[in-house]
């Protein structure tokens, strides 16, 4: 089923440029499906991703190359070039290489073909599964988010509880029309709340928890500003101060919670460690309304 995301949510106060990538390869349901919800919210968007499911492959880099078997799902024949994109819709493009090489290839050549310039944005995912806690550093969906962060593009990295490896032209999967829009939601918030989206090599890790009937739409979902990595007592510095506490609940704690909640962090590009208090709090000013607090 696929939501009208103009009656769901408010459109960005402007349209912008945005790459895309992923890990789970670039005939993933989940990517198609983002890049569609993007689009109809009036954004240009992108797809630079794996022509292969290369999850847990962290930040690696390597030169692409010409392919010796089909991509996944058999989307492109074997012996296709090292790059390439769909014959119909060109903005969906694979790299026969790793998620950073795939946004790297994006951002310096598919998308300037598009954008007569830099992208404005980088989104990842949304990533089969979530990437909570430690996982932030072997995501390939996060590589990919933090290589674009440090190289000047502010970036979102999005995951989801729900699904499995889905094929572009299986039927698409309920969750794959929720997930998107709620991360065009978010996406619309960074933008509608102004330049500089982010701060400098600062990106958003934002986790979505399962799709079910109870959590069936994306207005069923709450939003709340969490923190990557558990705190260790006495040796953490304070979080910024919201729901009158000074610490913020860790990923793995909202993933826990009873209720529909996607959990927001913020976090530093070169590092895949929480942001400190005050880029915590520049966030939060501008995601404003759409957070919320745990009971």
């Amino acid at each position: 089923m696929r939501f009208d995301i103009l009656a769901v949510f408010p459109l960005a106060a402007s349209a912008v440029n945005i790459i895309s990538s992923n890990d789970d390869g670039w005939a993933e349901s989940n990517i198609r499906a983002l890049f569609e919800s993007l689009g109809a919210a009036d954004h240009s968007v992108v797809v630079s991703a794996p022509a292969e499911n290369q999850s847990g492959t962290g930040s690696k880099e390597e030169e692409p190359t010409v392919l010796t078997e089909p991509c996944e799902f058999n989307s492109c024949p074997s012996g296709s070039p090292a790059v390439g994109s769909n014959s119909s819709e060109p903005r969906l493009g694979y790299v026969n290489s790793y998620p950073v090489t795939s946004i790297q290839y994006g951002i310096d050549t598919s998308g300037p073909k598009f954008f007569n310039g830099a992208p404005d944005l980088a989104v990842t995912g949304p990533n089969v599964g979530s990437n909570i806690g430690l996982a932030v550093f072997i995501s390939g969906t996060v590589g990919a988010a933090t290589y674009a962060a440090k190289d000047g593009i502010p970036a979102i990295a999005f995951s989801g509880a729900s699904g499995s490896q889905t094929s572009w032209d299986s039927e698409r999967p309920h969750y794959s029309d929720v997930y998107a829009d709620l991360a065009t939601n978010v996406t619309n918030q960074v933008v509608a709340a102004g330049k500089p989206y982010l701060p400098d090599d600062i990106w958003l890790n934002v986790n979505f928890g399962k799709v079910s009937d109870e959590c069936a739409s994306p207005a069923d979902f709450s939003f709340v500003l969490s923190r990557i990595h558990i705190a260790v007592p006495l040796i953490t510095p304070d979080d910024v101060t919201t729901c009158g506490d000074s610490r913020l609940p860790s990923e793995l704690k909202v993933s826990l919670a009873s209720g529909c909640y996607a959990s927001v962090s913020v976090g530093i590009a070169a590092s895949k460690r929480d942001a400190d208090a005050e880029m915590q709090g520049v966030v939060l000013k501008k995601l404003g309304n759409l957070l919320t607090c745990l009971p």
